[in-house]
């Protein structure tokens, strides 16, 4: 059974990507857990309630949750009759960074899906301030999908890739897995003026390619220009419904998150985005 957590802070952003989870594994056994951490909800306007003590507000604040998640959990049962989901929900006073990764690494979690956006959606920006940390901090692959993406099947995968990073085993099953369901092409996009790779590039192609043995393989190249816009051009073109990229010590896209706003770099999907690790952490 497929373990997915998915964050919510009760945006439409947050439902929306719970619909999409649904949809996605609508044929497999699936245990979605929807988790709310309500830490900075408690801490973060007490200034202004100088008459309440932070455990009164932090009890006022949990069953409000509870209830929440509890309402969610009871009408996706009675709309989705899918006896192949279970659906429970989570609250728990700490930020949201720590829940995830706490309890991802607690229960063993196959993937995070969650919104773009959250309550406090700027939409000058692609993705909150929120996703972008669960993105760089959480030891376990995050799928972001858009608010106004409406569902369509996985079928035409990108993952940009420079061959230079060795990949995890886990996460390739992930998106080998994704690809074996839906029959998914993957088009290996490798952004270089030379066509001829190194000895450590062809091993780990090599590598990718042993590990993506259900996966429709494609290998591209295009010219190097601006990374953000040669993958959006390429999304674009080619009418992609999946972003998928690798998370690694120097890699583009540690550049990307470490950045204040990852649209200085060009990169803003409309279609989901996922993102699997290969950081440690400390």
């Amino acid at each position: 059974m497929r373990t997915i957590l998915i964050p919510t802070d009760f945006s439409r952003n947050a439902l929306h990507a719970i619909t999409y989870a649904i949809q996605l594994y609508k044929n497999e056994p699936a245990h979605f857990y929807l988790l709310h951490a309500y830490a900075d909800e408690v801490y973060g306007p007490f200034k202004n309630k100088g008459d309440q003590s932070v455990a009164k507000r932090q009890k006022a604040i949990q069953l409000n949750t509870d209830e929440s998640l509890q309402n969610i959990v009871t009408e996706l049962s009675k709309k989705q009759h899918n006896p192949k989901h279970i659906f429970e929900g989570i609250s728990v006073f700490e930020s949201l960074v720590d829940a995830v990764n706490n309890f991802a690494n607690q229960i063993n979690v196959d993937l995070v899906i969650m919104g773009t956006q959250g309550q406090t959606a700027n939409k000058k920006i692609t993705f909150g301030s929120h996703t972008v940390q669960v993105f760089k901090y959480v030891q376990c692959p995050v799928l972001a999908i858009p608010e106004n993406f409406e569902y369509q099947q996985p079928k035409k995968i990108v993952f940009p890739t420079d061959y230079m990073l060795p990949y995890k085993p886990r996460e390739l099953k992930l998106l080998n897995t994704l690809a074996a369901q839906y029959k998914s092409e993957v088009h290996c996009l490798y952004i270089s003026d030379f066509k001829e790779l190194s000895h450590r590039q062809t091993d780990n192609k090599r590598f990718l390619q042993e590990s993506l043995p259900d996966a429709y393989l494609f290998f591209e190249l295009t010219p190097v220009k601006n990374k953000g816009e040669a993958i959006m051009e390429y999304i674009t073109e080619n009418d992609m419904d999946l972003l998928v990229m690798i998370n690694s010590r120097h890699s583009f896209l540690e550049d990307m998150l470490y950045r204040s706003t990852v649209d200085q770099i060009g990169l803003h999907p409309k279609i989901p985005f996922l993102v699997m690790q290969n950081l440690p952490r400390y």
